[in-house]
């Protein structure tokens, strides 16, 4: 089990507590990436959410999980529809008290999805075990936003990522999936211009 490769902070305990343990109890395959996954590979800054990809078999069970009054989750029949989406399934979920959120990205047939689930690693957070995305599968997640959104955020956390990982990485894997969907000149750039 790993612990944080950050400084002694660690990502926001209401967070994890919210909305990762509800996936433990309900034994949930999944994994949590984006930038709570940066803060525990690399540097700690804040988010106000979580990001995390789930297997998710059934509308019902995610609805169990994350049960009103305390959750807003979506009704079944529109985590159905995400569901079927082969690729880029996806659904938000909200603490209602505290306006806290979770992206759970369903992992439907995608590939990427499934070759970092396999590789997905146990850390220790605030006295709880999670699962979290291998770093390579954080850094091209953060290298696919950036195009999308152009977010400098994501720059930023990749370069913490690969200075606080060094060689440690899978650089030929995470190279070629960065090729693969048209990022490598992207990361080849910032491994470039680290600062």
């Amino acid at each position: 089990m790993e612990k944080c490769a950050g400084s002694s902070s660690v990502p926001d305990a209401d967070l994890i507590g919210l909305f990762v343990e509800p996936l433990n109890r309900a034994g949930f395959v999944y994994m949590v990436t984006g930038s709570v996954a940066s803060m525990l590979y690399a540097e700690p800054r804040f988010t106000a959410d979580v990001d995390v990809v789930a297997r998710v078999t059934a509308p019902e069970e995610l609805r169990k999980a994350f049960s009103a009054p305390d959750y807003y989750c979506p009704p079944v029949d529109v985590i159905a529809v995400e569901m079927a989406r082969p690729l880029h399934g996806h659904v938000n979920i909200l603490h209602t008290p505290s306006a806290l959120k979770a992206d759970v990205y369903l992992a439907g047939e995608d590939p990427l999805h499934r070759w970092a689930l396999a590789l997905r690693r146990r850390f220790e957070v605030g006295g709880r075990e999670i699962w979290v995305a291998p770093p390579e599968y954080v850094i091209l997640r953060k290298l696919l936003f950036f195009q999308e959104g152009g977010s400098s955020k994501h720059v930023r956390d990749v370069r913490a990522l690969l200075a606080a990982q060094g060689e440690k990485l899978d650089f030929a894997t995470l190279e070629r999936l960065a090729t693969e969907r048209g990022v490598g000149d992207l990361l080849a750039e910032i491994r470039a211009t680290p600062t």
